[in-house]
C-alpha cells in the first residue's frame, strides 16, 4: 500500500507517504461499501485483489461528439463489477 518506501531520512516525506497510504486505504474500504456491497469475491477482497480486477482497467477512453466514452474490454471477467459499481458510485447525491 506504498509504505515500502519508508522510513526516509526526512520526517515530512514519512508523513506523506503515511497520509497517502491511509488515503488509499480509506477510498478503498468506502469503495467496497457503497458500491460494491452485494459483490461476494471482491466485498472481502485483499487490496491486491482490488487493485488487478478493479482499479487496473483494461479500457480506453474516447471522445467523440464533446462526451467522453469508456470503453470496456467486453471479455474482461469483471467488467460488470465495474460498471455496477460506476453507476452506483455516480448516482450518490452530491455533497451540500
Amino acid at each position: 500500500m506504498g509504505l515500502r518506501n519508508l522510513p526516509s531520512k526526512k520526517l515530512q516525506v514519512n508523513q506523506g507517504w503515511v497520509l497517502a497510504a491511509a488515503l488509499g486505504h480509506d477510498l478503498d474500504c468506502w469503495v467496497r461499501l457503497l458500491a460494491l456491497h452485494d459483490q461476494d469475491d471482491l466485498v472481502r477482497a485483499e487490496p491486491d485483489t482490488m487493485r488487478f480486477r478493479i482499479y487496473h482497467l483494461p479500457a480506453r477512453l474516447a471522445a467523440h461528439a464533446r462526451r467522453r466514452w469508456l470503453r470496456i474490454e467486453r471479455t474482461w471477467p469483471w467488467a460488470h463489477a465495474f460498471t455496477m459499481a460506476w453507476q452506483r458510485l455516480t448516482d450518490l447525491p452530491a455533497v451540500t
